[in-house]
């Protein structure tokens, strides 16, 4: 019996979804989101929300528990540093699909997974930090 049991096996072998996973997952720490399909969103939103959990407990151990399941070190530090200090006051739910609607090819359902709070992409925040400091302002407001 499966009851209670909300495991998203995905046609792959437990090493394979694991690998996966765990790139999908600092992908999205590193770029902010990701698009992939609805399935896939699914499994991996379960896997980040435990790795923000982790990291905002933020002592030595969890660290070490979430470089051995996500197996990238960059990844883990902007998790620590940047993305669990946002998510203090917040008890879950850290990340949000939004949905484009079907593949072409497959008819597969297509979505967006990304942060709650505008939590962008490392490059991205080094960048504007670099406009700020040129002083130039971009209008983004198309009326």
């Amino acid at each position: 019996m499966r009851h209670r049991r909300k495991i998203y096996k995905l046609g792959r072998r437990s090493a394979h979804l694991r690998a996966m996973l765990a790139n999908q997952v600092s992908s999205l720490i590193l770029y902010g989101q990701i698009e992939t399909t609805l399935q896939k969103a699914k499994g991996t939103q379960q896997f980040v929300e435990k790795m923000v959990t982790y990291a905002k407990k933020g002592d030595l151990h969890h660290r070490r528990l979430a470089i051995a399941k996500i197996k990238n070190k960059e990844a883990v530090r902007i998790l620590f540093s940047e993305i669990a200090p946002r998510f203090t006051d917040r008890k879950g739910g850290y990340t949000k699909i939004l949905k484009l609607g079907q593949r072409r090819g497959d008819s597969a359902e297509k979505v967006i997974l990304k942060w709650v709070s505008n939590i962008s992409s490392v490059a991205s925040t080094d960048a504007k930090k670099e406009e700020g400091k040129k002083g130039v302002i971009k209008n983004d407001n198309k009326a």
